[in-house]
């Protein structure tokens, strides 16, 4: 009796761990079908795999809490930089985060004004409750698609649309016909939103041409404020926008790193965290 009474956990400990090893090898498997095909839906990965869509969906939000994969709508995309996912997955990430550093830089926003919001889903979040201020007049110089039909009907916003080339994963427009446009315009305040932001590097984008045109947006804005969520800090890319000595104002957070907001301070950039 006392030999069945010690053996018993030792056999029902095997099984937990051989479901543990199926469970490891059928989210590697996941990953790397997502990765080849570069995009694959729940259906597709349940009818793989033999498994329920409850368990793929569970599958999926653990790789992509760990980084492997990007959930989207019914189902999963490759794991790349943030900047280069379509904005309709961008929307949905840090989506808390984004409305508070929204509010904090619309309160920047005076009757008056003339600002640029810069392409990015969090400059989108400012847009939104730029439609519901109560304003007699802005001017809001943009060269992203998605904020000019967001602002295109409000009374209170005289819209100056930047022409250019078009990213469609972005919305965004940029090159020589957009820098040519900015330059003969001035702005109180620019919100650039940031794709990466190291404080001994400066702002990053991996696109060339928009690198260009924010610097661009730089040089004619009396104050540039950053709005970025702490999952852009600390993150490099091919081409740099400008040193950090030349932000005023970064809005992020309160997942930013102490390290991260003194170094900014050491620098001469104000962080407010939200």
């Amino acid at each position: 009796m006392n030999k069945h009474l010690i053996a018993a956990p030792a056999h029902e400990d095997r099984p937990s761990a051989e479901k543990g090893q199926l469970l490891e090898e059928r989210r590697r498997r996941i990953v790397d079908l997502v990765n080849g095909k570069g995009q694959a839906t729940v259906e597709e990965l349940s009818s793989a795999f033999g498994t329920s869509v409850v368990t793929i969906r569970s599958d999926l939000k653990a790789l992509e809490e760990i980084g492997a994969l990007v959930r989207t709508h019914g189902g999963a995309l490759p794991q790349r930089d943030g900047d280069d996912l379509p904005i309709s997955v961008k929307e949905n990430r840090h989506q808390p985060e984004k409305r508070r550093i929204a509010a904090a830089a619309a309160k920047l926003i005076a009757d008056g004004d003339t600002i640029i919001l810069d392409s990015g889903t969090t400059t989108a979040e400012i847009a939104k409750l730029i439609r519901g201020m109560k304003l007699n007049s802005i001017n809001v110089i943009t060269n992203a698609l998605n904020i000019a039909v967001l602002l295109a009907n409000v009374p209170h916003v005289n819209l100056i649309m930047l022409g250019g080339v078009l990213r469609s994963n972005s919305f965004s427009l940029s090159g020589p016909q957009a820098e040519t446009a900015l330059a003969q315009l001035r702005a109180d305040r620019l919100f650039l939103g940031v794709d990466c932001l190291d404080p001994e590097i400066g702002l990053m984008t991996p696109h060339l041409l928009e690198a260009q045109l924010n610097a661009q947006m730089i040089r004619v804005a009396r104050q540039v404020v950053a709005v970025a969520d702490s999952s852009k800090l600390l993150r490099r890319n091919l081409s740099i926008i400008a040193r950090v000595e030349e932000l005023d104002l970064l809005i992020t957070d309160r997942g930013a790193a102490p390290e991260v907001v003194t170094a900014l301070g050491h620098h001469g950039v104000e962080v407010v965290l939200v």
